[in-house]
């Protein structure tokens, strides 16, 4: 397992990898900038691109599915996209190049650059630059998002919003999810728990900086990480309490977006966020607090926080006004149970996602498919695999130009396959990645003319449990 240190240390130099049907170029381009390559030594050339998108996780690592569904979505599912890891820092050990060896092996990447920046001067580094402008996603890896923070007002900060407007994304894990939201809390005078921070929100290690990215549609947003592992909700709400109050996000609402280790949050061109691999939360904050104080321990009522399980999806662009639950901090006690609650609204077909369709057995052929043609876009689908020769049908339809998206998160009890089936059964798409556990997602654009009928075929690979697969489908 490779790991990147949470503090700065000094330059390690990057040792020649051989790497299997990739090109791999290593050169100490800088003092203190250190450059390898895997794959193309020629970056894509191309007029235009589809994005925006982005990957918001939980931990450092890339996490494969959402980071496919990002490549799909800026290529447009056609040709190949350039990407570039930002480190701050060498790993300590394994591979010298992690997240560019999970990006490498998926479908449409032409080449993979990581960037190990150890001085806030390499910010202005002119091939870092122009390896960023040129490349479609740029990923910041785990380890001090003060770092990042230092890149603020350089070279590097309008390179990287250079990319995010030409269509192309921007992402992120640990520190690297801090840094992508329009508040950053940048541990730059030292890192936090919520115990800390509840008995006094003032405390002198919170630190936040402004005015770095401002992603559309994911204004007024504290990112968090390891977010239920080191329970890092109650520093959330702090923070959360600390911007309303502060002015620090704007209309006196601030946000929070807790991710937890081995989860991502993507987050499409319109706004529309859908969770993959392990939950996310949600934070309101949308009045002054009662008590948030130098020295004194916070309170505040009424935090509205929605759960986002595997699969559920979120409106960023049209926020919902339902589907949450409530809980509150009393002179520095937060409520119990903080994650996990009953929604105090139903939302219906409102905000996190439109409806739902739970399996109903027999369903193994497509003449006994469960009917999803009226279900809501974007809507869920969710099953079990019973048996390890399980299968799963849902009948769907598709209008002309439409283009159909299909992401299922899967349970680590067993390994499912995802395939997009014409009406007589043929195969026109499919996601078949290997182990338990592994998310899969698949994209169809009807070309033909009318509206045309479908089925998704999710099947037992390998395994059987009766924990669910959640499918989220969109159609757009």
């Amino acid at each position: 397992m490779t790991s990147r240190p949470l503090c700065r240390t000094t330059p390690v130099a990057a040792a020649l990898l051989a790497v299997t049907a990739a090109l791999t170029v290593h050169q100490p381009a800088h003092a203190a900038a250190d450059r390898i390559r895997l794959g193309s030594a020629s970056d894509v050339s191309r007029s235009s691109w589809n994005g925006p998108a982005f990957t918001m996780n939980g931990a450092g690592g890339v996490v494969a599915a959402s980071m496919s569904r990002a490549v799909d979505e800026i290529r447009g599912g056609s040709g190949s996209i350039d990407v570039v890891v930002l480190a701050g820092s060498a790993p300590t050990s394994g591979s010298k190049t992690p997240e560019c060896d999970t990006v490498m092996d998926l479908t449409g990447v032409n080449s993979c650059t990581t960037w190990t920046l150890t001085a806030a001067a390499d910010g202005n580094n002119g091939q870092v630059n122009t390896d960023v402008r040129n490349a479609e996603f740029v990923y910041f890896a785990g380890g001090d998002q003060c770092r990042y923070a230092a890149w603020k007002g350089t070279a590097l900060e309008a390179s990287v919003e250079s990319v995010v407007a030409k269509g192309g994304g921007s992402g992120g894990g640990s520190a690297g999810h801090h840094i992508n939201s329009s508040v950053v809390y940048d541990a730059c005078n030292g890192s936090v728990t919520s115990a800390e921070v509840l008995a006094n929100p003032y405390d002198s290690y919170i630190s936040f900086t402004t005015g770095m990215f401002q992603w559309a549609h994911y204004g007024g947003v504290i990112n968090d990480s390891h977010f239920v592992t080191r329970d890092r909700m109650g520093r959330t709400m702090a923070f959360l309490a600390r911007a309303v109050k502060d002015g620090l996000t704007p209309g006196g609402a601030a946000w929070g977006v807790g991710v937890e280790e081995g989860g991502s949050l993507f987050l499409d061109r319109d706004g529309k966020a859908t969770q993959y691999g392990k939950d996310a939360y949600v934070v309101l904050a949308d009045h002054q607090p009662e008590q948030a104080v130098a020295g004194k321990r916070l309170t505040y009522s009424g935090f509205k926080i929605w759960r986002l399980a595997p699969g559920a999806t979120f409106d960023f662009k049209n926020r919902p006004t339902c589907g949450y639950y409530l809980r509150g901090v009393t002179n520095g006690t937060p409520d119990a149970d903080l994650y996990d609650g009953t929604p105090v609204t139903d939302c219906g077909g409102q905000g996190g996602g439109g409806g739902g369709l739970a399996e109903s057995e027999p369903n193994d052929t497509r003449a006994t498919a469960d009917d999803a043609t009226a279900l809501a876009s974007p809507g869920s689908i969710t099953g079990g695999m019973k048996s390890t020769s399980d299968r799963d049908y849902f009948k769907v339809t598709l209008a002309s130009g439409k283009t159909a998206t299909l992401n299922c998160a899967v349970p680590t009890a067993y390994d499912a396959d995802v395939y997009w089936l014409d009406s007589s059964g043929g195969t026109l798409e499919r996601s078949v990645t290997d182990g338990a556990g592994a998310d899969e997602s698949l994209t169809f654009t009807r070309t033909a003319s009318g509206t045309g009928t479908y089925y998704v075929d999710v099947e037992a690979y390998s395994g059987s449990g009766a924990a669910p697969y959640t499918c989220t489908l969109a159609k757009g």
